[in-house]
């Protein structure tokens, strides 16, 4: 379908931002002109608390958001995007406020290692970490263990698959569910996706080649499904998932692509498409309808998985 009207007027009100691309500036460029962009508030949660816990190499800073009502709760440990190279906890609040609130659970979110400072596998591991810590911590933060989701969005996607990857292989936390948001799974420039949406869709095939380039480097084997999630050569036994992807992104295919290799290795997953959307149209449901309408799904999908039923 054509562009929505206001995924259009979003892209006009950034582009009258005048900010260069991603690709054509430093990193730390990128990241202040990141922060320039318009955000709206989050709605309120009963409790919101800066933490800082143990991570593989040092501290990990968390930021933590409680529902209102009476626990245990359930919880999500949340992880932002931004390319493996951009974001943090305050870019990432809003979101993490509309899924506490609206899937009745504690979030975790999780302020990772960014490349090309610390590149791969510098975010997995204190994901991982994190995860761990919120599992081994549950009686302390009044959360269940056992109904603990991971998710993320584009590049906090890949890190949520690649977490639920490692508790599988590792023997970690038990993964009740993943919540997977235009993943960034795959480094093929070539799909349809790539090839279709290669400008003018906010996310652009430039920005990715430059994301990933930082984050892996030239001499990391990237083919690694810690790296790389969508070449794992096995799928099977990870948890339930939802994954949503947008019409006019660089990453709808793989994201697809991800949907199916789960659904083909036995694992209950929902793949659910937005058309006329655009890459980071989850965070932003206050000025797109169809942004509440995935927020709502992904709450209503953690919701049915903490309470131990999932849509096939």
């Amino acid at each position: 379908m054509p562009l929505d009207p206001q995924a259009q007027a979003v892209l006009d009100q950034l582009a009258a931002l005048n900010l260069p691309p991603n690709y054509t500036v430093t990193p730390s460029e990128a990241r202040a002109n990141a922060k320039l962009r318009p955000s709206v508030p989050g709605p309120e949660v009963s409790a919101v608390e800066a933490r800082v816990i143990p991570g593989p190499v040092g501290d990990v800073p968390v930021r933590i958001y409680t529902p209102a009502g009476a626990g245990p709760f359930p919880v999500l440990v949340w992880f932002h995007g931004g390319g493996m190279v951009l974001g943090d906890l305050d870019m990432a609040d809003g979101t993490a406020r509309h899924l506490c609130v609206g899937a009745g659970c504690v979030v975790v979110s999780v302020d990772y290692r960014l490349a090309p400072e610390h590149t791969f596998p510098a975010a997995p591991e204190d994901c991982y970490a994190a995860t761990e810590w919120v599992s081994k911590n549950a009686g302390s933060m009044d959360v269940d263990p056992n109904r603990m989701a991971v998710g993320g969005d584009s590049a906090g996607g890949n890190l949520a698959t690649v977490v639920a990857l490692m508790s599988r292989d590792r023997g970690g936390p038990p993964l009740a569910f993943q919540l997977v948001v235009y993943p960034m799974v795959d480094r093929d420039f070539t799909t349809e996706s790539y090839r279709s949406n290669a400008d003018g869709y906010l996310l652009t095939r430039d920005s990715m080649i430059w994301y990933w380039n930082h984050y892996v480097g030239a001499e990391t084997d990237t083919t690694s499904p810690y790296a790389v999630p969508l070449r794992a050569g096995d799928l099977g036994g990870l948890p339930p998932a939802l994954v949503i992807t947008a019409e006019y992104d660089p990453l709808r295919d793989e994201g697809a692509a991800y949907a199916d290799r789960l659904r083909a290795a036995g694992v209950p997953t929902v793949s659910s498409r937005y058309d006329g959307m655009i890459h980071g149209f989850f965070g932003m449901s206050a000025v797109l309808d169809s942004g509440k309408q995935a927020m709502a799904e992904a709450c209503t999908a953690l919701t049915e998985a903490f309470a131990g039923s999932v849509r096939l």
